[in-house]
């Protein structure tokens, strides 16, 4: 489905009382690209779970105020939080990937550094593509209709994620294309909970030594079936999977 109303990001600092002011990005695509005027009504999230109906009340130079009609109510995001732990692709396969994760609803992208990526980014380099994940994932949201922004970290190995996240009691997730478990069996029936993470790897696979890596933190090696998939459709397919399991996709 695809969203038909005019939504914008405004950082909840922008919010006070009754009004709205937008940033100069925003003001320039009401604006400039959408061609608004005062009187005209927008929909403006916080990325912290809030919406609201707003009027454009004013411009002045890079900065548009509007008046909030009413607060929306209604729960748009999953109730698991997903965190996709994905491995660098190459070219624009990364941007579509953090697209249409953010899409489907995960909470956080963490992207991997791994043996057989063949993407090696520089303090600098990182950085850039850092804030370009952004952007793209800022885009998904305000077209999916979701109200929070997913978090997208800097670069990490495999072990500085297990590291990082080992104290989190969800299960971690790792889809294989050299066998592996089914997902229903790696749940167990557990019903709805709390948060997992699903971690693909590169299109080269996983490494002998990252597969030891994964045997010693215990993690669960999961198969998306007997066809070798694609980084990105094995994202897809996971986190959809996911949702369907454990989320709100089989509502």
């Amino acid at each position: 489905m695809v969203m038909s109303r005019r939504r914008f990001y405004a950082e909840p600092r922008m919010i006070s009382g009754s009004t709205v002011d937008l940033s100069p990005e925003e003001t320039h695509h009401l604006v400039r690209v959408l061609r608004m005027k005062a009187g005209d009504e927008a929909f403006i999230f916080d990325g912290c779970g809030f919406e609201y109906r707003c009027r454009l009340a004013s411009l002045s130079g890079d900065n548009a105020r509007l008046e909030i009609i009413e607060t929306l109510g209604g729960e748009v995001e999953s109730p698991v939080r997903i965190t996709l732990a994905q491995a660098l692709a190459k070219g624009e396969k990364f941007d579509f990937i953090v697209q249409k994760a953010t899409e489907l609803g995960v909470s956080a992208i963490l992207p991997l550094v791994t043996d057989r990526a063949d993407v090696k980014l520089d303090e600098g380099g990182a950085r850039k593509r850092i804030e370009r994940w952004r952007r793209v994932s800022l885009e998904a949201v305000k077209q999916s209709g979701r109200r929070r922004l997913v978090e997208i970290s800097a670069p990490l190995t495999l072990e500085e994620f297990f590291d990082a996240f080992g104290a989190d009691p969800g299960p971690k997730l790792v889809f294989s294309e050299r066998g592996g478990g089914p997902l229903a069996g790696a749940l167990g029936g557990a019903g709805r909970m709390a948060s997992v993470a699903a971690v693909i790897g590169p299109e080269g696979g996983w490494s002998d030594g990252e597969l030891e890596l994964l045997g010693a933190r215990a993690a669960s090696i999961i198969t998306l079936g007997p066809r070798v998939l694609r980084t990105e459709t094995a994202a897809i397919a996971a986190i959809t999977l996911l949702q369907h399991a454990l989320g709100d996709l089989s509502n």
